[in-house]
Parts: structure tokens; C-alpha cells; sequence
């Protein structure tokens, strides 16, 4: 069982979360929303806007709201709607929804919030979403798990980066749906338990490796959510477009989705810059040229590497000959983070072939150094 002492009782600001009679406690909405740990309902109707990206929120339209609107992940779709409907149809004869909960892991941008969005819409449950950061004490996974109602959905991102004491909270909270806690300390110690409404957690992460394993255990379904291909991207373009009111060539939308990385979040970024460059250009449509034109003063390349995927790259050939080279030399190398390097420039270049992972450090492939029209056995034409 856990211990947090009375910050279960009241909020920095006074507010009462919980009493100390083993009734279920009551959760302050402002209190919550102030403290970064809730977030706002949404219900069955209401629009899915989840996140923001860059200091720039996406349109409630553009994210899909339904798993028919939603594009890619073809079999992770077939396995949720299959699960989703097998609850509902229990749901009628026991009278509360028991879908399991579900962890998704992969690169950032793919659309691991939208499904949990649209999971809790096709249940007609709310949502509530969180992310392991805001998580600061086993107090405030308290205060959020007392707040649901019966069949609602957690969102919990980043998941990974979880406090033990709050993770540990989870335990009992997942598989029995109870919250132990020890109010007081010493010999006026007293400990409860507290029955919670059924929920589903769905758990997202971007380093599944990193979740403690009686925590990864507890999840009935765990899915790796993979690359989009070209098509795919050209339709999720095509879509947001449609959604933004913005014109653009099919050609054109097959340059911004071979240039977005297999990444959803990207391709969408990408049409909104060039809406700005498609006025600057006084175009009314978005074109190939004018696609290219913004793409290239975006400093993105054929393959879809930006100016630090490409200093990644340089730097392990130039600097370290190629490697084998730590992550951490690197990142001091690049003057960047070692957690950045790994979640969202790393994964990209492994998938293209571009580096190797090996005990010894990262290693350019010979396809890096065909990228920079070089040779693996004689670099010339230094780089820096």
C-alpha cells in the first residue's frame, strides 16, 4: 500500500480531495484542473481536441473523431472495434462496460492520443487525460482515479515517465479496481480502501522499455503503432486540407507525404507552413511547386530529414568516423538532449537504415554515407 500522509486530505490550496472516514473521495475539479493532472470531459459529442503541438493547437476537424474517419493502423483498428464491440454488448447484460486497458507504444505523432479519443467516444464514456510528467505524487493519481465515473476512459501519456509511488498506486487501482492508502503516520497510521467505478486506463508511451514491468503486466492489450506509408499520409493530407479549407494538387500532397516521415503530426505541420508559403507565393491552391518551394526553405530533404537528423547523421561520420559513438557523446556533440535523441530523431533514422544500434554505440550505415554522396571506407569531402 502506499503512504502519502495528508496530501491525500487537502490540496496545496486547501481544497479537500478526499476524508479520512473511508468514504470515496470527492475530486475539486479546479482544484484539479489548476494542479495539471486532469483534464477536461469530453464526451460522446464533443470534439477531440487533445493536445497542442509546437504552441499551435490542431483544429477540432482535422483530428478524426471515429475510427471510419480514422486512417492507417488497419489491424490495430480490426483489434479495437472488435474489443470495443464485444464490451458493449456485455455492457447490456451486466449494465457497465469492462473493456481492458490498453497500452500503446511507438514514436511521437502517430495518433496514439486520437485513438484513446476515439475509444472513449465509440464507448460513449468521458475522457480524462494526464501525462506521466504532471504526475508529481501518488496524491495526485488519487485524486484523479476518485474522480471517475463508472466506464470512463484514462489517458494517461507518456506513461513511462510515471513516479514509482504514483505507478505502484496503479496496482490495486487496475486489477481490482481499489485504492489503498495510509492516511497519517507513526502509531495514528490509518489505512482504507477504497472501491473505484470500473475504468479503462490506456496507457501511451514512446519507450515501452522503460514502464516497470508489474505496471506493463496489467494491461490486457498492448500495440505497437507503426510508420504510415505514402497513401496513407496523401489521405490524412488530402483530409486536413479538405478540414482547413485549402486547396492542393494530389502531387502535392504526395510531396509533403514523402517528406513527413511516416508521421501524421508531421504531414499536418507540414500543410499548415505552407498554407503560409502558398499565400506568400499568392497562390490560391497549394502546388507541387509551391510544396517543394516551402518544403526546401524548411530545410527538409528529399528523404524527409531535417536540419538535426541531418546534423545526427554528420556528426557520427565526420566527428566519430562513423562510430561505434554513445548516445551520450553524441548529444553532448550536438549540444542537444540524450532523451530527445532517442525518442524523436533515432527511431526515424533506424527505420531508413541510416544508423545502427549495437552494444558498442550508434554506427552510420553505408546508406548514411551514400546520403551525403560519400563512401563508408573513404569519407571525403568533410562535412563540417
Amino acid at each position: 500500500m502506499t503512504s502519502f500522509k495528508k496530501e491525500f486530505k487537502t490540496s496545496e490550496n486547501g481544497k479537500v480531495f478526499g476524508n479520512v472516514d473511508g468514504n470515496r473521495p470527492n475530486m475539486d475539479t479546479s482544484a484539479a484542473a489548476t494542479s495539471g493532472f486532469a483534464s477536461p470531459d469530453y464526451g460522446a459529442s464533443s470534439p477531440l481536441s487533445l493536445e497542442k503541438e509546437d504552441g499551435e493547437g490542431l483544429d477540432n476537424s482535422v483530428r478524426p473523431p471515429s475510427f471510419d474517419e480514422y486512417i492507417g493502423q488497419i489491424k490495430l483498428k480490426e483489434n479495437l472495434l472488435i474489443f470495443i464491440n464485444a464490451s458493449k454488448k456485455r455492457a447490456a447484460r451486466i449494465g457497465h462496460h469492462d473493456l481492458d486497458h490498453m497500452l500503446f507504444f511507438g514514436p511521437p505523432g502517430l495518433g496514439k492520443t486520437t485513438l484513446a479519443g476515439i475509444i472513449a467516444k465509440e464507448l460513449g464514456v468521458n475522457i480524462k487525460i494526464t501525462s506521466g510528467p504532471s504526475i508529481e505524487k501518488a496524491g495526485d493519481i488519487a485524486a484523479l482515479l476518485s474522480a471517475v465515473s463508472n466506464g470512463d476512459v484514462i489517458f494517461i501519456d507518456e506513461i513511462h515517465r510515471l513516479p514509482k509511488p504514483a505507478a505502484e498506486m496503479l496496482y490495486p487501482a487496475m486489477e481490482d479496481f481499489k485504492l489503498d492508502i495510509v492516511i497519517g503516520e507513526g502509531a495514528t497510521a490509518k489505512s482504507i480502501r477504497i472501491s473505484l467505478p470500473r475504468f479503462t486506463l490506456v496507457g501511451a508511451t514512446t519507450r515501452a522499455g522503460l514502464i516497470p514491468s508489474p505496471l506493463r503486466d496489467r494491461f490486457g492489450f498492448t500495440a505497437r503503432l507503426e510508420y504510415y506509408g505514402a497513401n496513407e499520409l496523401v489521405q490524412i493530407v488530402t483530409r486536413s486540407a479538405r478540414f482547413y479549407g485549402t486547396g492542393i494538387e494530389s502531387e502535392a500532397a504526395l510531396e509533403i507525404a514523402r517528406r513527413s516521415r511516416g508521421t501524421p503530426r508531421i504531414a499536418n505541420r507540414l500543410l499548415r507552413r505552407l498554407r503560409d508559403y502558398m499565400t506568400h507565393l499568392k497562390k490560391s491552391i497549394i502546388t507541387l511547386d509551391v510544396a517543394k518551394f516551402g518544403i526546401e526553405s524548411l530545410g527538409i530533404d528529399e528523404t524527409g530529414l531535417d536540419s538535426n537528423d541531418v546534423l545526427f547523421l554528420k556528426t557520427v561520420i565526420e566527428k566519430f568516423g562513423g562510430g561505434p559513438v554513445g548516445i551520450e557523446t553524441i548529444a553532448q556533440a550536438m549540444n542537444d538532449e540524450k532523451d530527445t535523441l532517442e525518442d524523436v530523431v533515432e527511431p526515424y533514422l533506424i527505420a531508413c537504415g541510416f544508423i545502427q544500434r549495437s552494444k558498442k554505440g550508434r554506427i552510420a550505415t553505408e546508406l548514411a554515407y551514400k546520403h551525403f554522396g560519400l563512401t563508408k571506407e573513404n569519407p571525403e569531402n568533410p562535412l563540417f
